[in-house]
């Protein structure tokens, strides 16, 4: 079972997301952000935060920006 809750897996999972949208010509910000220590999880967490609206991205990529931009 992954753990996306860590820092190392909310980060591959951020950028699996980015990498998707990225591919399909969408402009997506997605971050990492590190909460506090949450009693029901016994631990810390990292959340993935994007500008995605129910999960679908709101800026086509100019035709001038290149992929790996």
């Amino acid at each position: 079972m992954s753990d996306y809750c860590s820092s190392a897996g909310a980060g591959h999972l951020s950028q699996k997301i980015a990498d998707f949208w990225q591919k399909r010509g969408f402009d997506v910000d997605v971050k990492l952000v590190h909460e506090a220590f949450v009693p029901t999880m016994r631990s810390s967490r990292f959340d993935i935060r994007s500008n995605m609206v129910n999960g679908m991205p709101q800026r086509v990529r100019s035709e001038g920006q290149s992929a790996e931009a």
